[in-house]
């Protein structure tokens, strides 16, 4: 079972695009799928084009059926939504006693007909953030090529550092992201170095990064999946490079030297 949370205290860093498309892929690869949408803006429904007649709040606070509360996105991928409401859902988890767990009691009794959960958090340090990391206790962190994300970045490590030694539950971030890449700006080459450093000093892999596509903004608008909108895209070709290293993390399995890796984008590529 993957448990993931996709998270980086900066907002605007790809964290939706990256759960969508990782969602789909591993349904086209036999798995079935749960994304949790926890961000009161509700992305993944806007993205997705999803119509739910129930979403997140009605699910944690009203205690409604799960199975009226999801939505299917694509053949294996069911998404719970996040809307306006999700703001109170907080409010109302406040009062209670060992509120960090909350979504442990209870997605562990409707995950057992999935493979994988993928959870989208909000750009902000909140109690729904804090539930889902208790829960996922995996992050995979998306860092795109701005100083405002590097520290984003920095600062989801160390929030899961800080719940872990709380709490005592290993929360551990598994990957970072480099998203957004541009070779042809100088900014790039400052922040993919800073990344470097990151993940070397925190141990943590950097993945094959996304190359910058307009693709991307046109599927969002179209309100498809990468994989459905454009195949050729620059994009679905980087995330699927990208998450076939990831999968590899999460099985246990070892990756390409590091090294190898920090070389997220092919510059004559880009």
């Amino acid at each position: 079972m993957i448990r993931l949370v996709i998270s980086n205290q900066r907002g605007g860093v790809a964290k939706t695009t990256t759960v969508a498309n990782f969602s789909r892929y591993l349904a086209d690869r036999g798995h079935r799928v749960l994304v949790i949408d926890t961000d009161p803006q509700g992305s993944i429904g806007t993205v997705l084009g999803l119509k739910p007649a129930k979403y997140l709040h009605d699910f944690v606070v009203y205690n409604h059926l799960f199975k009226d509360c999801i939505v299917e996105a694509c053949p294996g991928v069911d998404v719970l939504c996040g809307n306006r409401e999700t703001v109170k859902t907080e409010g109302h988890l406040m009062g209670q006693v060992a509120r960090e767990f909350v979504f442990n009691n209870l997605f562990t009794q409707v995950e057992k007909g999935y493979d994988a959960v993928l959870i989208d958090v909000a750009p902000s340090i909140n109690l729904l953030q804090t539930c889902a990391m208790v829960y996922g206790k995996s992050l995979l962190i998306p860092v795109s090529m701005d100083p405002l994300s590097l520290q984003g970045a920095a600062a989801s490590i160390e929030t899961a550092r800080m719940l872990s030694s709380l709490i005592g539950i290993e929360i551990q971030p598994v990957a970072l992201l480099p998203v957004m890449v541009d070779r042809r700006l100088q900014i790039t080459e400052v922040v993919m170095e800073s990344l470097k450093d990151l993940s070397v000093r925190t141990r943590i892999p950097m993945l094959h990064g996304i190359r910058t596509d307009t693709t991307v903004t046109k599927c969002n608008r179209a309100k498809r999946f990468l994989a459905d909108f454009e195949l050729r895209s620059k994009a679905l070709e980087d995330y699927n490079v990208a998450f076939e290293e990831l999968s590899n993390l999460l099985n246990g399995q070892p990756g390409k030297d590091q090294d190898e890796s920090q070389e997220a984008v092919n510059p004559a590529r880009a």
